[in-house]
């Protein structure tokens, strides 16, 4: 309703100032009625659009009603003009006069009620909520008096010109308070005076509410700062044109705002708020200075050259200064205020290399870590940046950079092909939006900090490894030296005492010899079981008997429990696997069985091994139909030994749920050309918890 009485006010005002001499309305000071009217059609359609996203909201409401009444005041100020135009004046000019100059300057009231209502339509809370109230009585004192007072003081007290004859010649006096001139005046006075001081609370909310709003609200209220950034550059360039402008100025910034306010509160990610208030602020510094290095560079040739140049060649001169300095200021200009608004990356060049160069000075994979959320922080003005990292243990190494968020979106962090962590970005914050070239900037940040830290990784792990393969040599070794010393070497020197003493023995009796011969027997048995079980924890001797599928299933058969079913399936040619790709492939089987028999009450497990000769590498999955892994368990022992093993060979190895039930264990091993065999470091526990 109260858009559709906007709407068709602005055709009416339109109409009727057609028909108003421009001498006249010259005489009046009054500026074409249309201009407000369209004004008034702009914030009523602003509060239209923010009513039906949210029927409720006060602010749709009350841009819906200071739309209709801005309209209505244009209809009035046009028919101001043409009622006076006739000599007597038209009926209802005194109304007109009543409803333009006195009840319009309500309109004023629309400001801070926007200031303080938006964007959620509500009042600030405790003592704020009482200096809102404050500053609103304020604002209304100049509206209330103006309603009130003469005309003649009226216009007295607030301009130099008296009231013009055509308007004196209405029957206006008998509308007002018969009050003294004198009281009039003060408060007239006063009032004017309380307007401006009226303002400053609401632009304090406005400035407390940017600072503690965060995520999409904070976007809102970079909406509300263009506004007024287009406002001030709005009313300061059509200040310099002619009179006639200023009414084309202020629609120009009504509609301007209108429309800022409505898109803030209902879509805030419609377009890069950052951009468009970096935009704005760049060009409306440029204009400003061109504006002021034109005065100078006319003034200084006026004064310098004098009498010997005329007015065109002085702006000749002008022009060309202008263009020259121009040309170097906006670049300069426009990345220090893109890079104020929305970081630095406008210029990935500078992005990318300050990367590199801080990463090169980075020895430790999680400072790699730190130095990247803090890149992506300052080139993106993101309040908050995480890194996450799957490491080879199954250990998530998570860096963080600001305060994370309640909500967060995650961008995959990959590495030749495989993804091996996340981005985390807050999810709706106002600095989100990426146009396809801070994608591709993201994209390759990424790449290259995630190529440095895999590297810095890879080299870390390398030299641990080496530790770890020293270090197992030397346990391997002095356990072997501890079991023959121990074990074999007293069993040797027993059965040899027990020969020496059954050559002896034969010489008298020939049954006691063969009695401790036999027990010399006995041990040598003990021996050579204590010597194959030496030999098996080197390297399974199924494995050369009847291959790695046969030994495993050998092992599936030893570890089988009651009423579970245990299937080796082989696809593809597995011969002539490296011995340390066999090894590892049957330690992680063998590990993932014992799981599945301690651990899943599964009813049946398959061992898949799957060679891919072109690829150069062997999978081998282990599928079970189980209770599966809860959500909260923790990787023990043996599954940390499954990722070990695989990445001793330079492969990887993944836990999962598997569906509709159970769990997946998927390894990759690599497997080398022939005549390289990766180094195996020493074998582990099979059977170890989860």
């Amino acid at each position: 309703m109260l858009f559709a009485i906007a709407v068709t006010a602005t055709p009416v005002a339109a109409l009727v100032d057609l028909r108003v001499p421009q001498a006249h309305r010259a005489v009046l000071e009054l500026q074409p009625g249309g201009f407000d009217a369209i004004a008034g059609v702009a914030l009523a359609a602003a509060g239209m659009v923010v009513l039906r996203r949210y029927p409720r909201h006060p602010l749709g409401r009350l841009m819906s009603a200071f739309g209709a009444w801005w309209a209505l005041d244009g209809v009035a100020s046009s028919w101001l003009a043409y009622a006076t135009a006739h000599d007597p004046a038209l009926p209802g000019a005194s109304a007109a006069f009543i409803v333009y100059q006195r009840l319009g300057a309500g309109l004023v009231l629309l400001l801070p009620l926007v200031l303080l209502l938006y964007p959620d339509g509500k009042l600030p809370s405790g003592r704020w909520r009482v200096a809102s109230l404050l500053s609103l009585a304020l604002t209304s004192l100049l509206p209330l008096a103006l309603v009130a007072a003469p005309s003649a003081i009226a216009q007295a007290t607030s301009a130099s010109t008296p009231l013009p004859a055509p308007l004196r010649r209405l029957n206006l006096e008998a509308l007002y308070l018969p009050l003294p001139d004198a009281v009039w005046t003060g408060v007239l006075l006063v009032a004017q005076l309380c307007l401006p001081l009226s303002l400053v609370t609401p632009f304090v909310v406005v400035v407390r509410r940017y600072r503690t709003v965060t995520g999409v609200d904070r976007a809102r209220m970079r909406w509300l700062l263009w506004a007024a950034v287009v406002d001030l550059l709005v009313m300061l360039t059509f200040r310099l044109l002619p009179n006639w402008f200023g009414a084309v100025g202020l629609t120009a910034a009504v509609v301007l705002t209108s429309a800022s306010v409505a898109i803030g509160i209902v879509r805030p990610d419609l377009v890069d708020v950052d951009r468009l208030l970096g935009g704005t602020l760049v060009y409306g510094l440029l204009l400003a200075l061109t504006f002021v290095l034109d005065l100078l560079v006319l003034g200084s040739a006026g004064r310098l050259l004098g009498p010997r140049l005329n007015e065109g060649e002085r702006l000749v001169i002008a022009v060309f200064a202008v263009a020259i300095l121009y040309a170097q200021l906006r670049h300069r200009l426009w990345r220090l205020v893109r890079r104020w608004i929305v970081g630095d990356r406008d210029d990935p060049y500078h992005v990318m290399s300050g990367l590199a160069e801080r990463l090169e000075r980075t020895d430790d994979s999680e400072a790699q870590l730190v130095t990247l959320a803090k890149t992506v922080a300052r080139a993106f003005r993101t309040p908050y940046v995480g890194v996450e990292i799957t490491q080879v243990s199954g250990e998530v190494l998570l860096v963080e950079d600001g305060e994370r968020p309640a909500e967060t979106q995650a961008l995959p962090i990959t590495y030749r092909g495989e993804i091996i962590g996340r981005l985390l970005l807050p999810r709706r914050a106002a600095r989100r939006r990426l146009t396809s070239n801070d994608e591709r900037l993201l994209a390759d940040l990424i790449r290259q900090a995630a190529a440095a830290s895999r590297a810095v990784r890879l080299a870390e792990e390398l030299q641990r490894s080496r530790e770890g393969i020293v270090s197992a040599v030397e346990d391997e070794r002095r356990r072997l030296r501890r079991e023959l010393h121990d074990g074999l070497g007293p069993a040797l020197a027993a059965v040899a005492s027990r020969i020496d003493t059954a050559r002896i023995t034969a010489r008298r009796s020939n049954e006691d010899a063969d009695r401790i011969l036999g027990l010399a027997r006995q041990e040598l048995t003990g021996m050579l079981a204590e010597v194959r079980r030496l030999v098996h924890g080197l390297r399974p001797p199924a494995l050369d008997d009847v291959g790695l599928v046969g030994a495993i299933r050998q092992q599936a058969e030893r570890l089988r429990a009651p009423g579970l079913t245990v299937r080796v399936e082989e696809r593809g040619d597995l011969t002539g696997l490296p011995a340390a790709v066999e090894v590892a492939a049957y330690r992680i089987a063998s590990e993932a069985i014992t799981n599945v028999v301690r651990h899943a009450q599964a009813g049946e497990c398959v061992v898949s091994l799957t060679r891919d000769v072109e690829g150069g590498h062997l999978d081998v999955e282990i599928v079970d139909d189980g209770v599966g892994l809860a959500a909260e368990a923790v990787a023990g022992v043996g599954l940390v030994s499954l990722r070990e093993r695989a990445a001793e060979l330079g492969g990887s190895c993944t836990v999962t749920s598997a569906e509709p039930a159970g769990t997946r264990v998927w390894a990759r091993l690599p497997v080398t050309p022939s005549g390289r065999t990766p180094v195996l470091t020493a074998p582990g526990k099979v059977g170890d918890d989860r």
